[in-house]
């Protein structure tokens, strides 16, 4: 189930971008999940968990290779064996990634996404799971309480995109004029998909087949629709229109928030939680303006705010009730309503420790990353005007694309990236009603009657379809 949140975040990244980019961040995330594993295997695993290590801050290579790594009790819980936490744990660090690389939508180069990942996995994400996690991390021993992964998950990706795209820089102005997502729909897909991917998430942080995975369960749903719904109300009172994309948004919020929350909190506490994340992440996506940072999909707003704000419900609504339903955390106490006060700073402490680490080594690492020689983390001006699609890929995850550029404006690309095409590709939207004989006679094809189009070279037809509208009309080439 966790490993289905890759597509998952494909198709949600995907239908947030531009029609240009819109497979290229397909991409960046199916790639980045592969180097996650190699890297979850080589050292991650053991720079993360290895039980030997004590310096409470990172891991050793005890565990290189998943060296003794097969039947012996899990750091995690006894009731599992080491080789199935490691490759539970190895689905949240391609989840993590997976998030963070969308801080390269539509201007930043794969390849050296790809090291970066590799690099941004050993010195960042490594680090902050073993503080948590690790029975010998500083978090650990401090009691902070992350169920799932407010810190390494949430913060580590919301902070670490933000970081990202801080040092890529902001897209061009004319790519930032009347930006919305290409594809709604698309949107909607990956959110659920996520939603469920989400429920193994939680709920099988509590190791096992028992009532804290349920808890776990129903706290996720619970945040994620609260979350949907107030996100989706606060943009209705300022458009009134109930936005797909606001209740996704406001969705996948409520599910950051339970993440670290989930197996330690009351459903009552759950509704709390959904309804205030919802609206301040939803406030929150004001912040990049005022940090000029070019966060474009969101991700501090969501992932960051979100982690943060599961993390501190800990501190206030933890109980000790919730906690020890797996019958083995059963002397752990929970926060202030288990009048367990100190546990305000423990959870502030490592929030304002883990956003501070996250900022500023992603920050050297993408820089550094930028410095090596064919290794430049951003396209050039006019790639980004054509796409990454096209610039990095050579694919494209809408076939129109392709004949709008060759039939509607050949004079953009030919100059810049030549490219044959044929009319296999299906179909062209275009925003304006002319005729369209003149424009298509210039690429070399001839008009009948324009509504049948043939190649100079073959007899292939080619039906124009002319559909009113209310913008004017569309016209749709069809192969």
């Amino acid at each position: 189930m966790v490993f289905f949140m890759i597509p998952g975040l494909s198709f949600l990244y995907s239908g947030l971008s531009r029609r240009k980019s819109a497979l290229s961040l397909i991409w960046v995330v199916s790639a980045s999940n592969a180097v996650c594993i190699f890297q979850w295997y080589f050292w991650g695993y053991s720079l993360a968990f290895s039980p030997t290590a004590n310096n409470g801050f990172i891991g050793n290579l005890a565990n290189f290779g998943l060296i003794n790594v097969l039947n012996e009790p899990s750091p995690g819980s006894p009731l599992i064996p080491a080789l199935l936490y490691a490759l539970y744990q190895m689905e949240f660090a391609c989840v993590t990634v997976g998030i963070l690389v969308g801080g390269i939508a539509e201007r930043g180069r794969v390849l050296p996404a790809m090291v970066i990942t590799f690099f941004w996995l050993t010195l960042v994400y490594c680090p902050i799971a073993c503080w948590a996690w690790n029975i010998n991390g500083w978090g650990f021993k401090f009691g902070v309480l992350d169920f799932a992964g407010g810190g390494p998950v949430e913060i580590g990706s919301g902070v670490g995109g933000l970081a990202y795209a801080w040092v890529l820089g902001r897209r061009q102005d004319k790519e930032l004029q009347n930006f919305r997502p290409h594809n709604v729909s698309m949107v909607n897909l990956g959110t659920f998909i996520l939603w469920f991917g989400w429920l193994g998430f939680n709920g099988g942080s509590a190791f096992g087949a028992n009532l804290r995975a349920v808890m776990a369960m129903w706290n996720s749903m619970i945040a994620a629709t609260f979350g949907g719904i107030v996100w989706c109300l606060i943009d209705y009172r300022l458009e009134r229109k109930y936005s797909m994309v606001g209740f996704c948004s406001g969705t996948i919020a409520g599910l950051v928030a339970a993440t670290p929350a989930a197996g330690f909190i009351k459903p009552w506490a759950a509704v709390i939680m959904g309804i205030f994340t919802g609206a301040i992440c939803n406030y929150a996506t004001k912040l990049k303006f005022l940090l000029a940072i070019d966060d474009s999909l969101d991700l501090f707003a969501e992932h960051a705010i979100g982690g943060i704000l599961g993390l501190m419900t800990n501190a206030f609504f933890a109980t000790e009730t919730v906690i020890g339903l797996d019958g083995v955390n059963t002397s752990v106490i929970g926060g202030w309503v288990d009048h367990n006060w100190k546990q305000l700073y423990i959870q502030f402490a490592y929030i304002i420790a883990t956003c501070l680490y996250t900022f500023v080594v992603t920050a050297l690492i993408v820089h550094y990353v930028d410095t090596i020689p064919g290794l430049s983390i951003r396209v050039p001006a006019g790639s980004e005007s054509l796409g990454l699609d096209e610039v990095e890929i050579g694919e494209y995850a809408n076939d129109y694309i392709e004949v709008w550029r060759d039939v509607m404006e050949p004079n953009l690309t030919t100059t810049l990236y030549p490219r044959e095409s044929t009319l296999d590709t299906i179909t062209c939207a275009v925003g304006r009603s002319q005729a369209v004989s003149q424009e298509i006679s210039a690429c070399n094809f001839q008009v009948h009657d324009n509504l049948h189009v043939r190649e100079s070279s073959g007899e292939k037809p080619v039906e124009l379809e002319v559909l009113q509208g209310r913008r004017g009309a569309r016209i749709s080439v069809i192969a």
